[in-house]
């Protein structure tokens, strides 16, 4: 194990592996996690994941929405805000959704974050740049189901794994249909689940389609390698848009816990720890390691 901080790039120069598994978040700014790749790049050493490019890309929510959408590939309608003032003439129609450019985890994801009225938005904007020092997206609530999609592998090998729903009914009636941080960390623990996500979700064989080939899509414009969740909601008219691109998704190995590309895999019929060695070889593969 190396842990990824400053001492990284010494210790790689020491180990010298054939092969890096990565599972690293990075440590500063919107770059966190295409650090450890980028050392692994310069020092010519082969990793399991997505590149330094997709990594740093899929983290800024706002630069994955504009290639997905040069692409004609369906996302909410957003606008970036990096200044209070930024808010007039938003051409956006209510209700919107409020969330940092570049977290992960469900953070700065509230139960509060949908907002119905002008007055309420400019308080909260306000508040979430005060908070995260960072640049907030708004974006067109999407009052469809949510779904997840776990991909693994690449090109020809390429495996979607049965679909995620997640199951809003399950939250407290006053709560907001989203994964919050409220519901994820706070409602939803290892010692009183919730019985959050249904796999395979229980959708008809069109609506499977469309979200199988969204998300296909999405991972190869995006460039993603080896594996990654998408996550997909559906918008008013029931039609499956891309609302955040995982390329180096969680992957808790408790089947206890609620974690997406474990259960889908599970589902699939592919244990943990043979969940964890497809990864790598589908890695060892694209850099002829095999």
């Amino acid at each position: 194990m190396i842990e990824a901080n400053a001492k990284a790039f010494d210790k790689f120069q020491t180990v010298k592996p054939d092969i890096v598994f990565n599972v690293s978040e990075g440590i500063n700014r919107i770059s966190r996690e295409a650090q450890i790749p980028a050392m692994l790049d310069f020092l010519n050493i082969p990793y399991t994941g997505s590149d330094p490019l997709t990594l740093a890309i899929c983290l800024d929510k706002s630069r994955t929405k504009e290639i997905l959408s040069y692409h004609n590939i369906p996302n909410p309608k957003f606008r970036v805000i990096r200044h209070h003032d930024e808010l007039n003439n938003l051409e956006l129609d209510f209700p919107l959704f409020i969330k940092p450019i570049g977290e992960g985890s469900s953070k700065g994801i509230f139960d509060n974050s949908l907002v119905k009225d002008s007055e309420t938005l400019s308080k909260l904007v306000q508040k979430r740049l005060n908070d995260y020092q960072q640049p907030i997206i708004l974006e067109e609530y999407l009052p469809g189901r949510e779904f997840t999609v776990a991909i693994l592998g690449n090109g020809s090998d390429l495996i979607v794994l049965p679909i995620i729903e997640l199951n809003f009914l399950e939250l407290p009636e006053e709560m907001t249909p989203i994964y919050s941080y409220e519901a994820k960390w706070i409602l939803d623990r290892i010692d009183n689940p919730l019985n959050i996500y249904s796999c395979p979700a229980k959708i008809d064989k069109s609506l499977e389609s469309k979200i199988r080939t969204i998300s296909k899509d999405a991972y190869q414009i995006l460039n993603c390698k080896d594996w990654s969740r998408i996550d997909v909601r559906l918008d008013k008219n029931g039609e499956p848009n891309i609302i955040e691109v995982n390329p180096l998704p969680g992957i808790l190995p408790d089947p206890r816990d609620n974690s997406c590309y474990p259960k889908a895999a599970r589902t699939y019929g592919i244990e943990y720890n043979a969940l964890i060695n497809q990864v790598l070889l589908h890695a060892a593969k694209r850099y002829n390691l095999l």
